[in-house]
């Protein structure tokens, strides 16, 4: 899917800066994005990887650079940023429920109050993409009877009730237990399987060789390198990216092969 036609590229970032103060957490960065592609963002704690997906829908205003999605560039002043977001679901790694609304309630708030979606569209929508996300039979449940791992569901599918053209992870399964990652990574394979533009932040490398159609390893604020998940998880050209793998994937303990 990678390097379509232009009509394909869903997302195009050129020379993208991002300071915090003087500390340049991006720098120049470049890629694109085609529909129905399955990106995967990997590399250390601090790369940027998550300050790059916090400025695809500038929840973080970068400094430099071009985010044009679906052909609008969002760092335009003229850009009706609220509006463009519509089409951009994230899920973060905390679940942000709200604790006093039930599942399907949690998944009906924006599209009434954002789209405009009459209540009863808005529950069959959110109907949907519970039973999505396997929790249909949970739609009267409040958060705090439900696991992490279906909390973080019900966010996918609140982000999915919207109707958006792209999908944000950020390390969606970081703050989950050991155990409860498997059913999350299992509803994010379906959505890759949809044909869902997906760009995800992720230290599940398992997952990523396994549905990325493309790798991204970023350390100090750059793209290292990228390309096909065999190319750069398993046949890496850069050392670090090499010596990243090599701390992911070997057990402590293991000696470096």
């Amino acid at each position: 899917m990678t390097g379509g036609a232009n009509d394909d590229v869903l997302v195009s970032i050129e020379g993208l800066h991002k300071w915090f103060g003087s500390n340049h957490v991006l720098q120049d960065i470049n890629f694109t994005v085609d529909r129905g592609e399955v990106v995967c963002v990997i590399g250390p704690s601090g790369s940027g990887k998550s300050t790059l997906l916090r400025c695809i829908n500038l929840l973080e205003r970068p400094q430099h650079g071009a985010i044009v999605v679906r052909g609008e560039n969002l760092v335009d002043p003229d850009c009706d940023i609220d509006a463009a977001r519509r089409h951009i679901g994230m899920v973060f790694q905390q679940f942000n429920l709200f604790p006093h609304h039930t599942a399907l309630d949690n998944c009906t708030v924006a599209p009434m109050t954002v789209l405009g979606m009459k209540r009863v569209r808005a529950q069959q929508v959110a109907r949907d993409n519970l039973e999505r996300v396997g929790l249909l039979d949970k739609v009267d449940a409040l958060p705090a009877k439900l696991s992490g791992g279906q909390q973080q569901r019900v966010a996918i599918a609140r982000a999915l009730s919207m109707g958006p053209d792209l999908m944000l992870f950020d390390e969606p399964t970081s703050a989950l237990d050991p155990e409860l990652v498997g059913e999350v990574l299992s509803v994010m394979r379906k959505l890759a399987d949809s044909g869902m533009t997906m760009i995800v932040v992720t230290h599940e490398m398992a997952f990523a060789r396994e549905v990325a159609d493309r790798v991204v390893f970023m350390d100090g604020g750059g793209i290292i390198e990228q390309g096909s998940p065999d190319a750069v998880i398993g046949a890496p050209r850069e050392e670090r990216t090499r010596n990243f793998l090599r701390r992911v994937l070997n057990p402590i303990g293991a000696s470096p092969a």
